[in-house]
């Protein structure tokens, strides 16, 4: 039987070393001009004007993953009230005061764990774990999301899973789950974390306004 879900981004489950998660967040700033959707659990990155934007090339780019977004929030300038929405629909589909900034809220702990959906078969579970402790990366659908959920539609590329140390992501584990256990289908939940993190050591950012997060 198929599997329930197959696309959803990067969700936070918990830490490396089973440590206390608090799903705790940090936040930052989106241009409330920026005209890209950042769907919830699309991996966002930093730039040089010092806010996030989405990772804007799936194939490959320079600047590190600085996490993912969970929601954001905003002045509506027709309303005269806060919004909050759990991804953005880019600034032009909302109405936006900018006299006040638009918030991002982003998981940024370097030693979060993320589940993802496989973009395709994994054959059986003895193929899916012969890929822990590998690495992957997202597939193309990676900057892409539902505009009715604000759910990202990344997923992890089955094609991709390699000893590759470049490649964004590392595969820790397999989760357990009844109705995505269908080996043969896309869908099989996957525990990954991100390999390159800005928080985690000292890092570059990017110069231009939509930044490539590398090997994403």
């Amino acid at each position: 039987m198929a599997n329930q879900e197959t696309a959803y981004g990067l969700r936070p489950i918990g830490l490396v070393g089973s440590g206390a998660n608090s799903t705790g967040v940090t936040e930052y700033e989106i241009a409330s001009n920026n005209t890209n959707a950042i769907y919830q659990y699309a991996i966002v990155v930093p730039t040089a004007a010092g806010v996030i934007d989405f990772a804007g090339a799936t194939s490959g780019g320079t600047t590190q993953a600085l996490g993912v977004l969970m929601g954001i929030q905003y002045h509506d300038s027709v309303q005269k009230k806060p919004v909050w929405l759990n991804y953005w629909p880019g600034s032009g589909s909302v109405s936006v005061d900018t006299n006040y900034p638009v918030k991002a809220l982003v998981a940024d702990n370097p030693n979060q764990l993320f589940k993802v959906a496989s973009d395709a078969s994994l054959t059986d579970r003895a193929t899916a774990l012969a890929g822990v402790f590998a690495n992957a990366t997202l597939g193309t659908s990676a900057r892409t999301g539902d505009s009715n959920t604000g759910i990202a539609n990344g997923a992890l590329s089955v094609s991709s899973i390699a000893t590759t140390a470049t490649l964004p992501l590392r595969i820790v584990g397999i989760m357990d789950d009844e109705a995505n256990s269908d080996y043969t289908a896309a869908g099989i939940p996957l525990i990954v974390r991100l390999n390159a993190h800005f928080n985690a050591a000292t890092r570059g950012f990017a110069s231009q306004t939509t930044a490539d997060a590398t090997g994403i």
